[in-house]
């Protein structure tokens, strides 16, 4: 093949890469002016063609990004319909801690902190004392003579993904889970081992007895608390990165 052939042939893929992007919004904001809602069919690729002046192979690649980040399925005798996005799905396609640096693995565990210091709200209103015998039921595998700087990272992941699940919040569990990797990646690779001695350190149990009396401002506190350790290992960690 020639040099001119060469060029020609990937400044068309070029070419046709952008038309793609373009129809793929052209089509979505298409959706929105015909005002369709969740579980609508939508337009045929013929029709979707002729609408945006663009062959059907253009089409045809634009819905099937849109099929790949969930916002349209295809249903039986139906066609192609609208659908509410799983926004987390395509995260964990491409979420493989071991390829990852240092800095995102830290934005990462740095954001499941966060997301846990302001659950309390939603815990106080929909814990169920079922759902405190469960956590009473994990801690007490947790042995009482723990160093606070230490801790059984299989106790530390049920008790905390027994919290995401008690919010009711099924994009929190969702995430929770999405993070797992992360979090046991992070622990692993020596990324947080320096010993910290937290003064104001809660424990698991701690926790559980402040969710029985407590109220939603106590307990985001302890949690504060009860984190500290990961806190001040991110700060030990970051001035490592500074020296």
């Amino acid at each position: 093949m020639s040099t001119n052939s060469t060029l020609i042939n990937f400044v068309n893929t070029i070419d046709t890469s952008s038309l793609v992007d373009k129809v793929e919004k052209e089509i979505i904001n298409l959706f929105i002016s015909q005002g369709l809602k969740i579980g609508d069919a939508l337009p045929k690729e013929l029709e979707l063609a002729e609408t945006l002046g663009v062959s059907r192979t253009v089409i045809r690649e634009a819905m099937s990004r849109l099929r790949l980040v969930g916002l349209i399925e295809s249903k039986k005798h139906r066609g192609a319909v609208l659908t509410s996005p799983d926004l987390i799905s395509p995260m964990k396609k491409s979420l493989y801690p071991t390829i990852m640096d240092d800095k995102t693995l830290r934005d990462l565990f740095e954001m499941r902190l966060i997301l846990e210091l302001g659950m309390a709200d939603l815990l106080y209103q929909r814990i169920t004392p079922e759902d405190i015998q469960e956590l009473e039921a994990i801690v007490s595998k947790e042995s009482t003579d723990l160093d606070n700087s230490i801790f059984d990272i299989e106790i530390e992941v049920a008790f905390h993904g027994k919290l995401y699940e008690i919010s009711g919040n099924i994009m929190l569990k969702d995430f929770q889970n999405l993070l797992l990797p992360v979090f046991k990646f992070v622990h692993s690779s020596g990324m947080l081992i320096e010993k910290s001695n937290s003064k104001n350190f809660i424990s698991h149990r701690g926790l559980v007895d402040i969710l029985k009396v407590g109220t939603p401002e106590v307990f985001r506190n302890a949690m504060r608390q009860h984190l500290d350790n990961h806190f001040q290992r991110i700060q030990q960690y970051d001035s490592t990165i500074v020296d």
